[in-house]
Parts: structure tokens; C-alpha cells; sequence
């Protein structure tokens, strides 16, 4: 245990297996269906509703709304955004982009049938500026080390017209060693029990996000807030210069 405390107190630097794009198949599809299951034992949506709601609010709760989620795997959090578009009759549009063609097939058999969702493969830096109000990246951004999460997060700022929200994971033993046995108990597959716990490991604590806001000559207009389980979410506003410029 004291190992895995010293473990825990500084973001891992290993790379995940998802972050090797020279593997796939049906292992990674077979993956990302684990990994939704899990999205939902450790409530992964919520979070990511917050921020989204949180930037809404503050651009006077417009009634069209586009969304822009980088890194989205299958995009199963964004379900909830649905039905809250639907209980507050706002006009959603959600694009999903992910760098994989796995992740891609999988969003769009999820999505089947509803018009709001529009699958693209894409990596972060190919996609152009302000092309959606709201950019999201919900376990996403813990995939860049420490030189490169200042750089992935600007290039979202750019590509939003309001905002960003983050949604990844706190840096805790307690989550760690939720997810070493959940993944054991819902899955075999090697992704899920290998990237698992390391995503863990590779989350954040407060200090990280106050360095992040600091890299990014931004401390003023970011706000972070612990949500249940064990997640932070974090909503990085434009200037009100930028957001003036919205499409």
C-alpha cells in the first residue's frame, strides 16, 4: 500500500494500450463495450452534463447548442446530454471524433437512428477552429503527459467557441483499487484490465489543474470541482471577446 501511495503522488507516465494505434480489431471494440459498462458503474456522465450546463448558463442558456466530443470512444456520455436537450427543449447538435476506426464503429451502431449524433474520424490537432460551442473530452485529456496537456488543451480552446469541459479521473487509491477489481470482475479483455487502473494513475489531483491554468496563462477563467466518484470536472471559458466572435 505505501508503494502504490508514492505510486499515486505524481501522474504516470506510461503509455496506454489504446494509445497504441498499431493494435485494434476486435479486442478494442470489444473494449470500448466493457468500457461503457463501467462508464456507467462509475458514473462517468454526470460530470460532463455539469461543465456543459455550467458553460450553457453562462452564454444565457441559448436554445441551439452544438458539442464537440474529442477523444469519444463510442460517445456513451453523452446520452445524458440528450435527455437534458430534451427536458430543457434545446436544439442539440453532438459530434463525436475519435482517431480510431474501432471507436467510430462503435459510435455510430450506439447512435443508430438519432440525427443530433454525427460520427467523424479525426485526431484533435486536424480539426478546425471554432467549429462547436462546446468542446468536451470526457477521459481523454489524461492520455497527454505534463509537456503536452497544456498544448492538447489550448488547441480545444481553439476549436470551441465558448469553452471546454473536462471530464477525467482523480489521482486516488481509492478509485485505483475500485477499478483494478471492477475491471477483474466485468472483464477479461487485456485493454480494460491493463488500461484500467493506469488511467487512474494517470488522472490528476487539484495542483495539476492549477498548474494546467497557470501553463495556460488562463488561472482566471478556469474553474475545476470534485464530482462523485472520484472525477474532476473542469470548464476552461473563452474570453468574452472570443465567445462575442460565436457563429
Amino acid at each position: 500500500m505505501a508503494r502504490l501511495f508514492r505510486t499515486l503522488r505524481h501522474r504516470a507516465e506510461q503509455p496506454e494500450r489504446m494509445d497504441d494505434f498499431s493494435q485494434g480489431g476486435s479486442e478494442l471494440r470489444e473494449a470500448l463495450r466493457h468500457l461503457r459498462r463501467l462508464n456507467r458503474i462509475f458514473g462517468a456522465a454526470p460530470p460532463a452534463l455539469y461543465g456543459v450546463r455550467r458553460l450553457w448558463s453562462e452564454a444565457g442558456r441559448p436554445k441551439r447548442l452544438s458539442i464537440l466530443d474529442v477523444g469519444s470512444g463510442s460517445g456513451d456520455v453523452n446520452r445524458l446530454l440528450l435527455r437534458w436537450a430534451d427536458a430543457n427543449r434545446i436544439d442539440l447538435q453532438i459530434v463525436l471524433a475519435d482517431v480510431t476506426e474501432e471507436a467510430c464503429e462503435e459510435a455510430r451502431r450506439l447512435f443508430r437512428g438519432e440525427r443530433r449524433v454525427r460520427v467523424m474520424r479525426s485526431d484533435l490537432f486536424a480539426l478546425p477552429d471554432a467549429c462547436a460551442d462546446v468542446v468536451t473530452g470526457t477521459q481523454f485529456v489524461h492520455h497527454f503527459g505534463a509537456d503536452r496537456l497544456p498544448g492538447a488543451v489550448r488547441r480545444m480552446l481553439q476549436i470551441s467557441r465558448l469553452g471546454v469541459v473536462i471530464n477525467d479521473i482523480h489521482r486516488h487509491w481509492i478509485p485505483w483499487a475500485a477499478v483494478w477489481l471492477a475491471t477483474r470482475l466485468v472483464s477479461g479483455n487485456r485493454y480494460i484490465r491493463s488500461d484500467g487502473p493506469l488511467s487512474v494513475a494517470k488522472g490528476f489531483r487539484a495542483r495539476d489543474w492549477d498548474e494546467l491554468g497557470q501553463a495556460l496563462g488562463m488561472a482566471d477563467n478556469i474553474f475545476y470541482a470534485w464530482r462523485p466518484w472520484f472525477r474532476y470536472v473542469v470548464v476552461v471559458r473563452k474570453s468574452r471577446a472570443e465567445c462575442g466572435r460565436r457563429k
